[in-house]
C-alpha cells in the first residue's frame, strides 16, 4: 500500500490535483475506490483507483465512457489517466443516488425511473459497436454460478448433472435473443449507480456511473437491471410503468418483449444469486446475503413466465428457498471458501 500511495500522489502531482483535500466516497463490489477531491474554494473531482495487481483494469471504463458522451448522455468526463497504474481523475456528478434521493422523498420515485427510462430509449436508438455480445453462450454460463456458489454455499456441493440439465434447457430458451437487433447494456443500470442532475435536461438528468462492463446485449436487459433491482424494491406499478414507458416510446412488440424480459431476469437474478454468495464466502463480504431474498423474489416472479415452464423445475429443485436458516450458513462460510 505505501507504494500505491506514492503513485497516487505522484499521478495527482502531475494533474495538478497534489494540494487538494481527499475524503474517501465509496468502495464497491470490485477492488475500485473512490476519493473526492477537492479546492479553490469547492472545485472538486473523483479519484478512480483501480489496482492492476488485482484484476482491475480501466480502459474499459474509458472506452464505454467515450461511447455514453458520444451519444449525449451524461458520464463523468475525464480528466486525467494513468492506465498502467490503474488511476483516473473524473467529473464529479455529485452525491444525489437515485437510491438516496428516493429515500428522501418518495414523491420523486416515478419521475426519476421515467428518466431511467429516457436514457435507455436514447441509447438504445444509438449506433454502438466494438463491443463483446452478451449472447446466449455469454449468459448461461453466469446464470450457472447460482449452482456454483449458492447452491454450493447451501446444500455443501454443486450438483454438477443438476447444473448440466439448467445450462443445456437454458442455453436454449436464451438462443432466440441472439437474433434481436442488439444495443450498448450497461449490466448494473440501478439506483445506486445513477446520479439525479435535476439542472439538466431529458435524458441527460440522468448521471451515469459503474457501466465498464458494458455488452452488446437485448433492449430488454438494463430494464431488468434497474426494475429488479437487488438493493431496494421497486413497486410492481412502477415496473409496469417502466416497461410501458419503454415499449411506447420504441415501438416495440410487447410480448416479444416481456418474453425477454422474464428471460433476463431469471438470467441477471441466477448470476446475482450467485455472485452475492461467492462476495461473502470468497471476499469475506457478508452484507451481500441479506440481499438474497430480494433476489430470490425477483427469479420467481419472472419464473412465472410461461417461457420458462421448463426452467422453472430445474430451479426450484436444485436451489433451496433463502430461509433464515439458508442465509445464516451462508454467513457461516464468510471468507472460508477460496476462488478455485
Amino acid at each position: 500500500m505505501p507504494e500505491r500511495t506514492h503513485l497516487i500522489d505522484a499521478f495527482l502531482s502531475a494533474a495538478g490535483w497534489a494540494d487538494a483535500v481527499r475524503i474517501m466516497v465509496a468502495g464497491d463490489a470490485s477492488n475500485r475506490r473512490y476519493e473526492r477531491l477537492t479546492k479553490d474554494g469547492g472545485r472538486s473531482v473523483i479519484l478512480m483507483d483501480a489496482p492492476p495487481e488485482k484484476g482491475e483494469d480501466v480502459q474499459p471504463f474509458i472506452d464505454i465512457t467515450a461511447h455514453l458522451r458520444n451519444a449525449g448522455l451524461s458520464a463523468p468526463e475525464i480528466y486525467a489517466r494513468d492506465t498502467a497504474h490503474g488511476f483516473l481523475l473524473i467529473e464529479d456528478l455529485g452525491d444525489d443516488l437515485f437510491a438516496r434521493v428516493m429515500a428522501a422523498d418518495p414523491s420523486v420515485e416515478a419521475t426519476l425511473y421515467d428518466a431511467s427510462v429516457d436514457v435507455l430509449v436514447h441509447l438504445h436508438g444509438a449506433s454502438i459497436g466494438g463491443l463483446a455480445p452478451y449472447d446466449a453462450d455469454a449468459m448461461t454460463p453466469l446464470a450457472a454460478l447460482a449452482f456454483d456458489w449458492y447452491q454450493r454455499g447451501t446444500n455443501g456441493s454443486v450438483d454438477t448433472s443438476g447444473k448440466a440439465a439448467f445450462s443445456t434447457v437454458f442455453h436454449a430458451a436464451l438462443a432466440p435473443l441472439d437474433a434481436s437487433s442488439p444495443v450498448l447494456i450497461q449490466r448494473d443500470y440501478h439506483a445506486e449507480n445513477l446520479i439525479w442532475l435535476p439542472d439538466r435536461q431529458t435524458y441527460k438528468r440522468v448521471g451515469l456511473l459503474d457501466y465498464q462492463d458494458a455488452m452488446l446485449g437485448h433492449p430488454a436487459y438494463d430494464l431488468v437491471s434497474i426494475a429488479q433491482d437487488a438493493r431496494r424494491d421497486v413497486t410492481p406499478d412502477i415496473a409496469k410503468a417502466m416497461q410501458d414507458r419503454y415499449l411506447s416510446a420504441t415501438g416495440t412488440d410487447r410480448a416479444a418483449f416481456l418474453t425477454a424480459y422474464a428471460l433476463l431476469g431469471v438470467q441477471r437474478n441466477m448470476r446475482i444469486l450467485g455472485v452475492f454468495a461467492r462476495l461473502s464466502m470468497a471476499y469475506g463480504k457478508p452484507h451481500y446475503i441479506d440481499l438474497i431474498p430480494r433476489v430470490w423474489g425477483h427469479i420467481q416472479t419472472n419464473l412465472a413466465h410461461p417461457v420458462l415452464s421448463d426452467i422453472a423445475p430445474l430451479i426450484n429443485a436444485a436451489l433451496p428457498v433463502p430461509t433464515p436458516e439458508i442465509l445464516q450458513k451462508l454467513k457461516d462460510q464468510c471468507a472460508t471458501i477460496p476462488l478455485r
